[in-house]
């Protein structure tokens, strides 16, 4: 943030501050500080092998991110600081490398009666983010903070109206587009088996005049028939409900946005395009079974700060892919992007315990999921219109996984995972990969075993085996991790590509993605330390995934809380 914005930003909070003290309360008022602190070091080696050879393994050998956390509480006020620090960073981009520092965040918020008032930078979101969330993820560099006045009124414990104005913050400068939104929760309770939630929102965002002449001028360029007149104000409305009768739930959203501009990327040119989303989620649960099933649908749904922004950047909406996210190393190579300018997503869930005495007190677990996502036209079942067995021969299928896994606790000391994942993954949308890139047809075999040797001590195994012609070709993976409770974790491991596939048939060489890891936590701190080899790929974090570059090299954690 530029120094004046981080003095006018002093000023507020030195001026509320006085006008607090001079609130002269009843009893003494020292007030309550808290806090984190967070910061990650890398130290890049270089490996043409793998592709590791941004401008980090060229040029500047090493980076820091870290982020200090403030709130302080006083005579009902709250206060919140965020410290922001940027180093040769590839967080933010992962082809270069940025630095800066500065006030990543700050608000200050105070409850008067049935109402609360902040200004400032706030997170929020209306019903499941699908037209508005504004949010971070430090894993992948995205902060969505909104910077301006949010009013949250609760007139009783079963409403909530929330409103806010504000622009995006982007990096330590904020987005010219002003956005505004508003949004009211309404719980209702017929009898003690039944019950119902219910909201709608609405948000609204305008564009600037500059950004508006930068499009008017890119859509000038295109030829007569593709021309539109561009928009300044798009509105996006929802409308959702939870509905609860004993044991089932129903969740149900829909989402719509007014016609504006709207990047195509296969067609490299903006269309004038509404939006909208269809939502639905459906569980039950009972003594040793638990049943989720989701389905979406999206319909060019595309909004951002501007419709000239790209990937990650700039968005309003969020819109998780309704697949299964994975952990072990190999199972989470393949994660689906949503779609916004239009996908068919649907995935079921299964947990079962047996509830027979020896399953039980062994507790036993299955565990089955199944997701597919298709594109806009493909989800219907007339004739051959989609065949879950078969993705390779149509370009509209865009990703499926059949997985299960098995545990069991054989005894007090010792207890096993083992599972099996099938994937169909169109490696050229998710990862822009060049025209004719084929499908990725894979399975991975995988298991997990822990052995407690004392009551402090504990060993844990891990393996993947991934199996497939395409991509990188196969893989496996080992882990070996030794737990001392409560200090210590230590683990070794490799992931060691075994057979040529598509992407590297002419100059296939085997390649061990180390992978060596300590881990030290005292109280509320924690210290790892870490040598990594990592392949390129998707990488999706609290439902946000992007492509990521190899990595080759070093890397050190520290986080406390105060």
């Amino acid at each position: 943030m530029r120094s004046k914005h981080l003095l006018t930003c002093l000023l507020i909070i030195s001026s509320v501050f006085v006008f607090a003290q001079n609130d002269e309360p009843k009893k003494e008022d020292k007030g309550e500080l808290s806090g984190n602190f967070q910061t990650a070091s890398q130290f890049y080696v270089k490996d043409d092998k793998i592709g590791a050879t941004t401008t980090q393994y060229k040029s500047e050998l090493s980076s820091t991110d870290a982020w200090l956390f403030l709130n302080y509480k006083y005579s009902g006020y709250n206060f919140n600081v965020r410290y922001d620090l940027f180093n040769n960073s590839p967080l933010l981009n992962p082809q270069e490398a940025y630095t800066a520092s500065g006030l990543g965040f700050w608000n200050i918020s105070k409850n008067i009666n049935k109402l609360n008032v902040t200004i400032g930078s706030f997170y929020d979101q209306f019903g499941t983010g699908t037209i508005f969330r504004s949010f971070e993820d430090r894993n992948l560099g995205i902060d969505y903070a909104i910077q301006g006045a949010r009013v949250i009124w609760t007139p009783n414990n079963d409403t909530k109206i929330m409103a806010f104005t504000g622009r995006q913050k982007y990096r330590f400068d904020i987005r010219p587009e002003v956005l505004k939104g508003i949004n009211a929760e309404r719980h209702f309770q017929a009898n003690e088996s039944l019950g119902f939630d219910a909201g709608a929102s609405a948000v609204n965002r305008t564009i600037d005049q500059t950004t508006m002449s930068n499009i008017a001028a890119a859509i000038n360029n295109y030829d007569l028939k593709n021309r539109f007149d561009p928009t300044y104000n798009v509105y996006a409305f929802n409308a959702y409900n939870t509905l609860s009768y004993k044991r089932i739930s129903l969740y149900t959203e829909y989402c719509y946005k007014t016609p504006e501009a709207v990047l195509n990327s296969q067609l490299d040119r903006m269309q004038l395009l509404s939006g909208r989303v269809y939502y639905a989620s459906l569980s039950y649960s009972t003594k040793g079974i638990g049943i989720n099933t989701q389905f979406k649908k999206i319909e060019s749904f595309s909004f951002r700060t501007s419709p000239l922004e790209i990937q990650n950047l700039g968005l309003i909406t969020y819109l998780p892919s309704i697949t299964r996210q994975n952990t072990y190393r190999l199972l989470a190579r393949y994660n689906a992007v949503a779609q916004e300018l239009g996908e068919n997503a649907a995935q079921l869930e299964v947990s079962y315990k047996p509830q027979t005495a020896y399953f039980k007190k062994h507790m036993t677990t299955v565990n089955v999921n199944i997701s597919v996502v298709t594109g806009p036209q493909s989800f219907n079942f007339d004739g051959n219109a989609l065949n879950l067995a078969d993705f390779k021969a149509d370009t509209s299928r865009y990703f499926r996984e059949y997985y299960i896994d098995v545990s069991h606790k054989f005894n007090k000391k010792f207890k096993m995972l083992l599972g099996y994942q099938n994937i169909n993954y169109n490696q050229r949308l998710f990862e822009n990969k060049a025209q004719g890139t084929p499908y990725v047809l894979a399975q991975c075999f995988f298991g997990e075993a822990t052995y407690k040797l004392t009551p402090t001590k504990s060993i844990r195994m891990e393996a993947q085996y991934l199996d497939t012609k395409q991509d990188f070709g196969s893989f496996v993976n080992a882990l070996i991790e030794f737990n001392v409770a409560p200090h210590y974790s230590f683990s070794v491991g490799d992931m060691l590509n075994i057979s040529k596939g598509y992407l590297n048939a002419a100059n296939f060489e085997q390649v061990h993605y180390w992978n060596v890891f300590g881990a030290y936590t005292f109280g509320p701190t924690r210290f790892t330390a870490g040598y990594i080899k990592q392949v390129e790929g998707v990488n999706c974090t609290g439902g946000v995934c992007r492509v990521e570059p190899a990595f080759s090299g070093a890397r050190v954690t520290l986080t406390t809380n105060f």
